[in-house]
Parts: C-alpha cells; sequence; structure tokens
C-alpha cells in the first residue's frame, strides 16, 4: 500500500508529464476564412478578401503570408504578393498582374485581404491565400475561385411582374366577392325556406283550431 507521499508525489509527476505535453503540443487553431466564390465585372475593380483567426498574437519577425494565382487546380501556383519582415506586404507585379494587386488589408486586424482592378477575363483562376503565424504550428490556407462576367444579368422586368399581380390579386378579389354574394344568397334562401314552413304551420294550427270548434257545436 503507497504512503502518502508516494502518493503526492506520483499525482505531481502526472501534473508535470500533462503541462509538458500541452506546452509541446502548442495551440493549432489556425483558421483562414475566405469567400469561396467570387464573381466580377470585366473592367471593375474586385476585393478578394482573406482574414484568419489565430491563438497568438501576430509577431511581425516570425510572421509570413503569401498570395499565389493559378488557372486551374493542376497548374503551377505563381506568387504575387508576400509579407517582408521591414516592408510587409509587397506586391511582386508578376506579367500577369502588373500593378493591378494592391493589399487592401489591415495586418492588426488579420486582413490579408487584396484588390484587383481592371478585372480582366483573363484573371479568372484560383487564388490561393497562405498564413503562418507561429507558435502556431499550422499553416493556414484559404483558396478563392474568381469568375468573371462580361455582363451583368439583365434587370427583370417590373412591369410584368405588376401585371401578373394585378390580374392575380383582381381574380383573387373576384372569387373572394363571388363566395360571399352566394353564401348571402344561400342565406336568404334559408331564411325564406324557414319562413315559409312557419307560416305553413301557423296555417295548419289555424285550420285545425277552426275545426276543431266546429265539432263542440250542436
Amino acid at each position: 500500500m503507497s504512503s502518502p507521499a508516494q502518493e503526492r508525489s506520483s499525482g505531481v509527476q502526472l501534473l508535470s508529464a500533462a503541462l509538458l505535453l500541452l506546452s509541446l503540443s502548442g495551440c493549432s487553431s489556425m483558421d483562414v476564412l475566405v469567400s469561396n466564390y467570387i464573381n466580377a465585372l470585366n473592367g471593375t475593380t474586385v476585393k478578394i478578401p482573406c482574414t484568419f483567426t489565430s491563438c497568438y498574437k501576430m509577431d511581425i519577425t516570425k510572421f509570413s503570408m503569401n498570395w499565389t494565382y493559378q488557372e486551374t487546380l493542376n497548374d503551377t501556383e505563381e506568387m504575387f504578393m508576400t509579407y517582408y519582415k521591414k516592408k510587409g506586404m509587397v506586391p511582386l507585379r508578376p506579367e500577369r498582374f502588373g500593378d493591378r494587386v494592391t493589399f487592401a488589408g489591415n495586418l492588426d486586424k488579420n486582413d490579408l485581404s487584396i484588390t484587383l482592378s481592371d478585372v480582366q477575363v483573363y484573371d479568372v483562376g484560383i487564388y490561393n491565400c497562405y498564413v503562418k503565424n507561429p507558435p502556431d504550428r499550422i499553416q493556414g490556407h484559404g483558396v478563392i475561385q474568381l469568375n468573371v462576367v462580361t455582363e451583368l444579368p439583365p434587370p427583370r422586368d417590373s412591369t410584368i411582374a405588376v401585371a401578373i399581380g394585378a390580374s392575380v390579386g383582381g381574380a383573387l378579389a373576384l372569387l373572394i366577392l363571388s363566395m360571399v354574394v352566394v353564401k348571402c344568397l344561400r342565406r336568404h334562401r334559408k331564411q325564406e325556406l324557414i319562413s315559409e314552413e312557419k307560416m305553413e304551420e301557423e296555417g295548419k294550427l289555424e285550420a285545425e283550431g277552426v275545426a276543431e270548434e266546429g265539432t263542440k257545436q250542436p
């Protein structure tokens, strides 16, 4: 049978081991938040958002991130923006984008968003947002599919919608009115039948009374 001192020693050892495991495992709750699909109108400026959450406050001496582009998942990724310790977010100006990409986020708020100006059809593709924020041990990765349309869908013709709504509303009102009229006519007819039955009943009673008086006379 173990003594109280041995039990306390064993408990301390278990606690120390648990704390050691926690310190080695670190925090691994890196999450990158993006819009999975973005539609942009050709020739306009579009914002491509990317933010992240981490257990640790950003340390600019250890933080790293990259924006890359690829036409499809099978193509090689092309880096077009990265983070430098002394310069911050720096666009690399590849031939595809030139100076059309700018940083639009806020590092203090874990916002790594960018804007792409004068969007072209050949900008369609996959945009990757990679984030690493030590001592987080996991590298975050957000994937955005950008689609470019040449024109906005035509506006819906509200006149037709109003006309259809008016027609349906008018038909519904007419149906309700017809139902009310039919109900009133049925009620009126029912009252007439009750009155007629009552009058017939009173007539029978009166005739029976006269006949009874006739039989009583000598």
